[in-house]
C-alpha cells in the first residue's frame, strides 16, 4: 500500500495531500500557521509531500538523501512537463 501512495504522489500529489491530510495526522504539528501547507499545495505539492515525510521519516535531518530529494521533487515541480500534466495536455 504505501508503494502505490509514493506512486499516486508523483502522478496527482493534490490527491495525495488530500487524503493525507483527511484521513491521516500526517500533517498534524508540522506547520505553525495554515499558510505554508496551502502556499505548497497551490504551488509546489511534490515538495510539500517529500518536506512532511523528511519530517516524519529522517526526523527533520537534512543529511544527503533529504536534500537530493528536495531537488528532485523542486524539479519536478517547477519542470515545464508538470503543468501539462495537471491539465491533462500530454
Amino acid at each position: 500500500m504505501p508503494c502505490l501512495m509514493v506512486l499516486l504522489a508523483l502522478f496527482v500529489p493534490r490527491v495525495v495531500i488530500v487524503l493525507l491530510w483527511l484521513f491521516t495526522h500526517w500533517f498534524h504539528g508540522l506547520f505553525n500557521i495554515a499558510l505554508w501547507p496551502v502556499l505548497g499545495f497551490i504551488f509546489l505539492p511534490t515538495t510539500l509531500l517529500w518536506y512532511t515525510a523528511v519530517i516524519h521519516w529522517f526526523h527533520g535531518q537534512w543529511t544527503l538523501v533529504p536534500i537530493v530529494g528536495i531537488v528532485i521533487a523542486l524539479l519536478i515541480d517547477l519542470s515545464p512537463a508538470g503543468g501539462r500534466r495537471h491539465l491533462g495536455k500530454l
